[in-house]
């Protein structure tokens, strides 16, 4: 799955950065690397950007940039009790 694909409020794991060159190194700069958990914190208004929390700060990202990215969706958080 993808991390565009992603609704509000749903958490992954990242599996795969996709994409080159500048891109690929600035993303992983922010830290979404394999093996990172994020979570879907909301979308703008017209669904572009999206935001993240990953370890703990804020990202956006525009959904084009987020399809390049793949990752396992989660168990919500609220269902684990």
């Amino acid at each position: 799955m993808l991390l565009s694909q992603l609704k509000e409020g749903e958490d992954a794991m990242i599996l795969r950065v996709g994409g080159h060159g500048s891109f690929r190194r600035r993303i992983m700069e922010m830290g979404i690397v394999p093996g990172t958990e994020v979570h879907v914190e909301k979308y703008a208004p017209l669904k572009d950007p999206l935001e993240l929390l990953v370890k703990g700060y804020h990202v956006s990202l525009r959904v084009e940039e987020a399809s390049l990215i793949a990752v396992e969706k989660m168990a919500d958080r609220g269902q684990a009790q």
